[in-house]
């Protein structure tokens, strides 16, 4: 949405460049001789002069990451977080502000009780279906179901949203405003200050994802959880999970049990693998729905299924069981789209994935299906499409789907490099939307620059500059904005190991593209986002992300 162009406040605001001053304690202890009441008050009073000898807040109102759409500071509103802090919140918020003081209580060491609205106080968290507009704030008060408004002043700090979800990432930004140290897992002496000011928030695109291929290098439910609030503390709201390849079926599925049992055992390079048990998955689902995440589950079809076809022979279209693969070659496997087997298989599958996803989605996979031809291939996708619609999902699938008839809501994901793609464009025109991954600006793995250690180049180098200079709304040649359902950063592992490497590839170009998708287009501006992404440093480093 676009900002209002009476509000030149918007972004990293650059005059409030005075330096800050060491944080001054103020103890609480008795004052002798002193009434308890006139105490209390001389105790404030020194308290307050404290602050203004501190100096304004370490961090800046526009230095959050994504860039918010409206910032107004005010240097004179600086509010300073004390031990006494009660959070109050509407019961429908009540979650929300518990995960907040989940994330200020390690580093402050304040007890930080939640409870229930009754009046304003340090921190304020509520629900409002909308905010009227302050002259200089855009016209259209509507948060929408993920925007907020935070209000800073003196005396406290009162986020606003109509959803749980706009609350949920205004605490984000609230996270974002307290001094790095904030995400110490022990207690640091620190003043707690929030720069003053306002700022409405919303995002630009409602899909802002990204994927983890648990399929070529299998990662424990912890590791995904990890993830999840990798992508929370951007605002991303998606994670894909490519849950079956060539080298492994990750999930296990009860009426097919093989799948998980022989062909969730191997992994690139020969390792252990490994899957993840109906429960396993369900903790995954419902940890990042807490996060306002929505899980996007991925059977990669017809092709990438060798691992399915160790499992079950008979999906294969000799019949034969090929040898495990542990390689990374891709385009040699397939299920045999002739044998009525094969879609019983499909419909088994997809079932008992989506009765276990609660999200609107169901990622069918469809790329690099080489020796499938054209005519079966198409045949195959519209039937297995129908399938998944039959389960009460939105299909995705990637880009090469595109060919194949239409169904309602269908979102093709889109990885090319090249803008120029007429067959995608001749999709969108029958009704489809879009999810913008291209593989030389968003894929996370790919390499930093020719000396990185893991990762690839078939799609070139990508430094954090090229992950955000590209426009979403613009990239397909013929694909209209509105039919941009947003953006997605994939990472696949054939190279990735471990959970640090995962944070290695991720760090520091996920916000990047969380503020593609997250923040106006008028916002984007590459030497403003070096600085405010070059300030998250020395958070990951206190947070322990690699």
């Amino acid at each position: 949405m676009p900002t209002n162009p009476a509000a030149p406040e918007t972004g990293p605001e650059p005059t409030d460049t005075r330096p800050t001053s060491p944080s001054i304690d103020v103890p609480a202890v008795p004052l002798p001789g002193v009434p308890a009441p006139a105490a209390e008050l001389a105790r404030d009073a020194a308290g307050r002069a404290a602050e203004a000898l501190a100096g304004p807040a370490p961090v800046r109102l526009g230095d959050v990451v994504p860039a918010p759409e409206h910032v107004r500071p005010d240097p004179a509103g600086d509010f300073t977080l004390s031990a006494d802090a009660v959070l109050r919140v509407s019961p429908a918020g009540r979650d929300v502000a518990e995960q907040l003081a989940g994330w200020l209580r390690p580093a402050t060491g304040f007890p930080l009780p939640v409870a229930d609205t009754g009046e304003d106080g340090p921190l304020t968290l509520t629900l409002s279906a909308a905010v009227p507009a302050r002259p200089g704030e855009p016209d259209d008060a509507r948060l929408g179901d993920e925007g907020y408004r935070l209000d800073v002043t003196t005396g406290g700090v009162r986020i606003t949203a109509a959803t749980p979800a706009g609350l949920f990432h205004g605490a984000q930004t609230l996270r974002q405003l307290l001094p790095a140290p904030i995400e110490s897992p022990t207690a640091v002496a620190a003043r707690w200050a929030v720069p003053g000011g306002t700022i409405v928030d919303r995002p630009r695109f409602p899909y802002r994802g990204a994927m983890l291929d648990v399929a070529r290098h299998f990662f424990a439910v912890e590791d995904v959880l990890r993830v999840v609030d990798h992508l929370a503390r951007y605002k991303l709201n998606h994670l894909h999970l490519h849950l079956t390849d060539d080298q492994g079926w990750r999930i296990a599925v009860d009426s097919w049990p093989r799948l998980a049992e022989v062909g969730g055992t191997t992994a690139v390079g020969g390792g252990p693998g490994g899957w993840y048990t109906r429960d396993d998955y369900r903790r995954i689902v419902a940890y990042a729905a807490r996060r306002h995440v929505t899980v996007v589950p991925e059977i990669d079809l017809p092709g990438h299924t060798n691992a399915a076809l160790v499992a079950y022979p008979e999906l294969a279209p000799g019949k034969i069981a090929p040898p495990p693969y542990t390689g990374t070659e891709v385009g040699f496997s397939f299920v045999d789209p002739a044998d009525e087997r094969t879609y019983a298989f499909v419909a088994d599958v997809v079932g008992e994935v989506a009765a276990s996803t609660p999200g609107p989605w169901l990622h069918l996979g469809g790329d690099e299906a080489f020796k499938v031809p054209a005519d079966s291939y198409r045949s195959f996708v519209e039937r297995a499409q129908r399938l998944v619609a039959a389960t009460g999902k939105t299909v995705v699938g990637w880009h090469q789907l595109a060919p194949a008839a239409h169904v309602d809501g269908r979102v093709l994901q889109w990885w090319g490099t090249n803008g120029d793609d007429p067959e995608t464009a001749d999709a969108v025109r029958r009704g489809a939307r879009l999810i913008l991954s291209p593989g030389n600006h968003a894929y996370l793995d790919m390499k930093y620059a020719p000396d990185t250690p893991i990762g690839h180049d078939w799609a070139g180098l990508i430094d954090v500059r090229r992950a955000y200079e590209w426009d979403p709304g613009s990239h397909v040649r013929g694909v209209p904005a509105e039919a941009v359902l947003g953006v997605e950063a994939p990472l696949w592992t054939e190279s990735v190991t471990t959970p640090a490497e995962v944070e290695f590839m991720l760090f520091p170009r996920l916000p990047a593209v969380a503020e593609l998708g997250w923040s106006p287009r008028e916002t984007h501006d590459w030497s403003r986002f070096r600085s405010r992404l070059a300030a998250h440093g020395p958070r990951w480093s206190t947070a322990g992300i690699a």
